[in-house]
């Protein structure tokens, strides 16, 4: 297209219109279910699609699982039991703040709204016709389904919102099967599910996409090191991958921006067309999960640490990194 210029041998693209335009004629990404009108935050692989992203992920699996021998890696199914869940704190605390637009009825996340705005407070008027804010409300993410022939509260099963909690509930299984010794990890590819109150910006915001988590188990005294560590070996996967590095950069979280499960937190952001956005986040979990599903399942999920002559609970150093958003990016 005229407006596409070449710098240093890649195609830059004035918007990110632009890039959904090309992305079409050249099969690489479609609008799920085109022929229907689609849906919004569902979007489909081409034929060259498919090949990129399969690109990118080994990429990934090379670098975290292949070339080391402190990692292994795993592949759950998307419905689990849902006290895995409940057990996890994510029936109750995963969702997002929404306000409505009572003249419009556009619909926002207030935290979207005040980054957008720049500020702090609860926005009141509609950016888009200044019409009234109703106040603020919760909004699940999770998707409801059910499992067997009835639909009722005793069936209810939840589409994943995260690939990690496998991980979790299944540490002792791995562990005690492969005989890995703390500290090693445990990574998985795979699909996860978020009813997001606005999806945007193409594939980056959705609300089905795909997941590049790897969960490491460390002992409490070693979490910051490993998280140092951690954050520098990803932002240097990113270089390897092509991404120019004035492009990315790291941000720390607020403490009112954190996870529930979240001791700190340190985001991989790129500067995307519409700002500088999160490409992956490296998050001490400590022992939040673990010991969330040992207390709920009242299976013991403690591990013998034999150097140390220690029972313990191990830390949890994640990192966690979206593909379609990688993908985007290259």
């Amino acid at each position: 297209m005229a407006n596409d210029q070449q710098v240093a041998g890649t195609l830059e693209l004035d918007s990110l219109d632009d890039l959904v335009s090309l992305c079409k004629r050249r099969g690489y990404i479609f609008q799920s279910s085109e022929i229907y009108g689609g849906l919004n935050g569902f979007w489909d692989y081409g034929p060259l699609g498919v090949e990129l992203k399969n690109n990118v992920f080994d990429f990934w699996w090379d670098a975290v699982v292949r070339r080391r021998e402190d990692v292994v890696g795993y592949d759950a199914s998307i419905i689990m039991q849902p006290k895995v869940w409940e057990a996890s704190g994510h029936v109750g605390n995963f969702y997002d703040m929404m306000v409505d637009c009572t003249k419009c009825k556009r619909r926002y996340r207030v935290d979207h709204l005040r980054r957008d705005l720049g500020i702090d407070e609860v926005p009141t008027e509609c950016p888009n016709c200044n019409g009234g804010l109703n106040a603020p409300r919760e909004f699940g993410l999770m998707f409801e389904t059910y499992v067997g022939s009835t639909k009722d509260s005793q069936s209810v099963a939840y589409l994943r919102p995260e690939t990690a909690q496998a991980i979790f509930v299944n540490f002792r299984n791995v562990q005690m099967s492969t005989r890995m010794k703390v500290p090693f990890g445990i990574a998985q590819r795979g699909k996860a599910f978020r009813n997001e109150v606005t999806p945007r910006n193409f594939t980056f915001r959705s609300r089905e996409f795909e997941q590049m988590e790897m969960e490491f188990f460390v002992h409490a005294s070693e979490e910051k090191q490993w998280f140092d560590y951690w954050c520098e070996a990803r932002m240097e996967w990113y270089r390897d991958l092509g991404i120019r590095n004035e492009r990315l950069r790291f941000r720390e979280h607020d403490a009112d921006e954190l996870a529930h499960y979240a001791r700190y937190t340190t985001d991989v952001e790129y500067q995307f067309p519409f700002g500088y956005q999160e490409l992956e986040g490296i998050a001490n979990r400590g022992d939040f999960d673990l010991r969330m599903h040992n207390d709920h399942s009242g299976k013991d999920q403690t591990y013998f640490d034999e150097a140390r002559q220690e029972k313990y609970l191990p830390s949890v150093i994640e990192i966690s990194a979206g593909l379609d958003r990688t993908v985007l990016t290259v």
